[in-house]
C-alpha cells in the first residue's frame, strides 16, 4: 500500500489497542463499510465487543504481530505507548498510520519538546535532569515554581511532582527520580486549550475548533466549545496545530494542547504536549460535527478526502469518571448524548464514559 492508495470499503483496519478510543476507532470504521481488527494483550478489552475480529496477545510477540498485519490493509493505534519496536514490526509487513516516527517523539516529553521547538512552536522553558546535582542546576536557571517530570509513561497527572521551594526539590526527586526526568519551568497560564488536527496521506490537512479544557485531579474533566478566546487566538493555534502535524509528516488525527498565557492585551499560545492518535478533548466532536475525528481518523489513514470538520451547535463534552458511571442513564435527557465505554470494572479515576451536552446553534468564538 502506497502512501496514495486508497482502500476500499471492505478493507481491514488494525487497531493497537482495545480501550475505549480503540472502540469507538472500530464504530466509525465500520460506518465507513470497513471492517477492523483489535490486538490488545488484555482479554477483557472493551473494543474487543464491538469486532469479531481480535488477538489477544503481547505487544513484543513478533509472530502473532506479524499475523496481525498481514491479515489486515493498514494499522493505526489508539494509545501513544505503543512499543516502538511493535510498530517496526508491523511497518515490515502493513502500512503504520501515523508513523512510527509519531510514536519516538510522544513517549518521550525531552524528545517531545525538542521536536517541538525545531517545529518552530512555543514551549515552557526546560532542562533535563539525569543526575540530582542536574536538578539543583536547572532550577537555578528555570527558577521557582516549576514541575519535575519522568520523561515516559506520564499522563493524568502521572509521573510529575511541582516544586515551589528549594527544599521540595528532594523529596520530589525521591518520589519520581531514577529514570530519565525534564524540569519544566511552571506556566501560570489563563487557560487551557486543544484542537484536533486531522492530516491526509496527501498532505491536506483540517482542523477542529478549539476546545477550552478544565482537569479535575489532573484528569480532563470538561471540554467546552466555543472556546473563550479571541479568533486570533484560535487561528494562530489551528496554525501551530497543523505545523506540528506537517513537520511529523503525519497521517490520522492528533491532538495538540496549549496553554493560554496572558502578556498584556496579546494571549501568546504554548504547546503543552501532543497526542499522536484521536484525543479526549475532541469526543464533542460526535455529537456536534458533520464528520467527527474518529471517522476523519479512519479516512486518513485508509487513503479517503477528509471529511468537513464544521461544528453545528456549542457543546460541553463531560468526562464521566469512576462511579458517576452510574448516573449515565439520568444525565441523558434532552439535549445530552452519552456514551459508555463497555468497561467491566469501575474504578476511582478511571474514565467510563462521557457525555455530550448540546447547546444552542454555534455561536462565534468569543
Amino acid at each position: 500500500m502506497s502512501e496514495r492508495t486508497v482502500l476500499r470499503s471492505g478493507s481491514r483496519v488494525g487497531i493497537l489497542g482495545g480501550g475505549q478510543l480503540g472502540r469507538m476507532l472500530s464504530l466509525a470504521a465500520s460506518r465507513l463499510g470497513m471492517k477492523t481488527h483489535i490486538f490488545c494483550p488484555d482479554p477483557e478489552s472493551p473494543a474487543f465487543e464491538v469486532t469479531p475480529h481480535k488477538t489477544v496477545a503481547a505487544y513484543n510477540d513478533e509472530a502473532a504481530l506479524e499475523a496481525f498485519a498481514k491479515a489486515v490493509d493498514v494499522v493505526t493505534y489508539e494509545f501513544e505507548n505503543v512499543p516502538v519496536e511493535t510498530a517496526a514490526v508491523i511497518a515490515r509487513h502493513a502500512p503504520v498510520r501515523p508513523g512510527p516516527k509519531a510514536l519516538e517523539f510522544s513517549q518521550d516529553r525531552l524528545a517531545e519538546k525538542r521536536f517541538l521547538k525545531r517545529a518552530g512552536v512555543a514551549v515552557a522553558p526546560y532542562k533535563p535532569v539525569m543526575v540530582r546535582g542536574d536538578l539543583y542546576a536547572a532550577l537555578l536557571e528555570i527558577g521557582y515554581p516549576a514541575i519535575l517530570k519522568t520523561t515516559r509513561l506520564g499522563y493524568d497527572g502521572k509521573g510529575q511532582r511541582t516544586i515551589r521551594v528549594r527544599e521540595e526539590a528532594e523529596k520530589a526527586l525521591a518520589e519520581i527520580g531514577g529514570v530519565q526526568l525534564v524540569l519544566e519551568k511552571f506556566i501560570p497560564f489563563e487557560k487551557e486549550i486543544s484542537v484536533i488536527v486531522v492530516r491526509g496521506a496527501d498532505g491536506q490537512s483540517v482542523t477542529y475548533d478549539p476546545a477550552e479544557n478544565v482537569h479535575t485531579d489532573h484528569i480532563l474533566k470538561t471540554s467546552t466549545l466555543p472556546a473563550k478566546i479571541v479568533p486570533a487566538t484560535a487561528r494562530r493555534a489551528s496554525e501551530m496545530a497543523r505545523a506540528v502535524a506537517d513537520a511529523l509528516d503525519y497521517v490520522g488525527a492528533m491532538g495538540v494542547e496549549f496553554f493560554v498565557v496572558r502578556d498584556g492585551d496579546d494571549p501568546q499560545l504554548m504547546v503543552n504536549e501532543i497526542a499522536p492518535r484521536v484525543h479526549n478533548s475532541g469526543h464533542w466532536t460526535e455529537a456536534v460535527c458533520v464528520t467527527d475525528q474518529f471517522e476523519n481518523h479512519i479516512r486518513a489513514i485508509c487513503g479517503w478526502p477528509l471529511g468537513d470538520p464544521v461544528r453545528l451547535a456549542d457543546v460541553v463534552m463531560e468526562n464521566l469518571i469512576g462511579e458517576e458511571v452510574a448516573a449515565i442513564a439520568v444525565r441523558s435527557t434532552r439535549g445530552v448524548q452519552p456514551h459508555h465505554y463497555g468497561k467491566g470494572e469501575i474504578r476511582a479515576g478511571r474514565k467510563m464514559g462521557h457525555i455530550n451536552i448540546v447547546g444552542l446553534p454555534k455561536s462565534e468564538t468569543a
